[in-house]
């Protein structure tokens, strides 16, 4: 069948637009039928419903306009009556609807305006919602463009096939971009908004570098060698941690290249940041001494609970742990998760010096011994009544000048300290009310009664009503001083709400005897009067009906 030159042209100019913008052909046809629905309507009434197709082999137009088949005629435009409609096709019934054939309409000036802005409309849209489609799934990739414009310190980065905006923040200190600069960044997040989707990038984020080193490193790309970890002070220095999967070969070096060839194409990507490579390990302890390098480290506490660890450098080397700003020890914190706290060796030493004097006088002060005798407990690294109470004796019998006698005699002050410190406890908890089932809870002590006094927790629901938190929490808990774990919160809440549990069982054994079991008259049964009254009824009940 021959193609007028109308219809070859509509077709051509759909194929043209699908192809610029790479969208559906399809697309752009539905886009085309919308805008001439829309002309049609300003033609034939806005009332008509209206629908066009354009034949996607031919580029025919057709107008229809579509009726409902109705009982009783409200709307002419829209409707018809079935006898009408049965006229037309006997097998018409209500609610069907029946296309009537319209004949083209040329367009007018306006109309011709109008079908362009709806055709340029939707074809915009469906060209953004490709966009958003293609780059959703390229989060996480370093792309490469041409800069377009700079807006207020925004970059505007030309793709080829979208744009993308680097803000203010996520570019490199220092780093100035001018219109047809090549730019090459991370994308780290790709929005639906409603002027189109947005791509962000950054040159500032952590992975930035991450990906950056898979590009230049082979073992990388090849996760032969993994990147653990990433902290960047942007523009200035960065830390990388790194790790290989196969033992013989090093991930340091690899990273760092033959002459450092590696290392420095990245620093060169990033204006001249300075890189850190550290080799990462499972200890804890030996990633964070790693991460502080250059700084030699001697020796380290941690505490896991708080993810916190005090690290104790050379007096020569502080300057060098903390870093220029602070920088050094901020980064190697970023790394590996952890707080980290920095002390000379002289300030530590004058902190345990300080230490061993507190404790000594507080054991010769609670226990009424001599200050040698205080000094060695403390030497020793007791650090309460408690421990020097319920330590088994061979471990204070093995201190340097101590006997069996000495020993029963300490551990006899140490409990006889302790149930007096015990004794006022108790009765500071009763003068605030707190009830003796609380007191009977398991992992309570007389002190922790008196601070959950303090709290105004003091009855057996008080507790049950508590999240693990409210116990626990750092800031606010109520037995925040007493070094207990999550687990030792759980078990003090879940025992506080055993009573709810052992009510239920009571009230269910007391329906289930209540069907079997008539009691005589005034007989109370396990105590409770209620109970016997109900089962009398219901057995009153049971013989009347038989």
């Amino acid at each position: 069948m021959a193609v007028s030159a109308n219809r070859l042209e509509l077709l051509q100019i759909a194929e043209a637009v699908a192809r610029e913008k790479n969208i559906d052909r399809i697309v752009v046809l539905e886009a085309m039928e919308e805008a001439i629905q829309k002309a049609a309507r300003s033609r034939y009434g806005s009332d008509n419903e209206i629908r066009a197709e354009i034949d996607a082999k031919t580029g025919e137009i057709r107008l229809q306009r579509l009726l409902e088949v109705v009982d009783d005629v409200e709307n002419d435009a829209t409707q018809i009556g079935l006898a009408d409609a049965t006229a037309r096709n006997p097998a018409a019934q209500v609610g069907d609807f029946l296309s009537e054939p319209l004949p083209p309409i040329d367009f007018g000036r306006i109309a011709a305006q109008t079908a362009k802005q709806v055709i340029v409309q939707k074809v915009r849209d469906a060209e953004r919602e490709r966009q958003y489609n293609e780059f959703k799934d390229r989060i996480g990739e370093i792309v490469n463009g041409i800069v377009k414009r700079v807006e207020y310190g925004n970059v505007i980065v030309d793709l080829g096939r979208a744009e993308a905006i680097m803000r203010r923040d996520e570019v490199l200190p220092r780093e100035n971009f001018h219109n047809g600069d090549r730019a090459r960044a991370y994308i780290y997040d790709v929005r639906r908004e409603t002027r189109g989707p947005q791509i962000f990038l950054s040159r500032t984020h952590p992975q930035m570098m991450a990906k950056l080193f898979a590009q230049e490193v082979p073992e990388v790309y090849d996760n032969i060698i993994e990147i653990k970890a990433v902290a960047r002070d942007p523009g200035s220095r960065a830390k990388i941690a790194v790790l290989s999967r196969d033992s013989s070969i090093d991930p340091v070096g690899a990273c760092v290249g033959m002459r450092g060839s590696r290392v420095q194409a990245v620093v060169n990507e990033l204006q001249g940041e300075k890189i850190d490579i550290i080799q990462w390990s499972p200890d804890p302890a030996t990633f964070i001494v790693n991460a502080l390098a250059p700084a030699e480290v001697v020796k380290v506490v941690l505490d896991e609970e708080t993810r916190r660890i005090e690290v104790v450098v050379p007096d020569d080397q502080l300057s060098l742990a903390i870093g220029r700003r602070g920088q050094n020890v901020r980064l190697a914190s970023q790394l590996t998760g952890w707080d980290i706290d920095i002390l000379t060796e002289a300030e530590e030493s004058q902190r345990r010096q300080e230490e061993f004097r507190q404790r000594s006088e507080m054991f010769a002060r609670e226990l009424d011994i001599d200050e040698t005798i205080a000094q060695l407990l403390a030497a020793e690294g007791f650090s309460s009544v408690e421990e020097v109470a319920y330590v088994p004796p061979h471990e204070l019998i093995d201190i340097q000048g101590f006997d069996e006698g000495l020993a029963e005699a300490l551990q006899e002050r140490a409990r006889q300290k302790i149930q007096e410190q015990n004794e006022i406890l108790d009765g500071q908890r009763r003068e605030m009310g707190v009830e003796d089932d609380v007191a009977a809870l398991p992992g309570i002590t007389p002190a922790m009664l008196v601070a959950l006094g303090n709290a105004g927790i003091k009855t057996l629901d008080d507790v049950a009503d508590l999240a693990t938190d409210e116990l626990i929490d750092a800031k606010d808990g109520a037995l925040r001083e007493f070094g207990l774990d999550s687990a030792d919160a759980e078990q003090i809440i879940m025992a506080a709400r055993a009573h709810w549990f052992a009510d239920e069982e009571g009230y269910a054994e007391a329906d289930e005897s209540a069907g079997d079991y008539a009691p005589d008259e005034g007989e109370v049964v396990e105590g409770e009067e209620a109970f016997a009254d109900d089962a009398a009824e219901d057995q009153a009940d049971r013989d009347a009906n038989a």
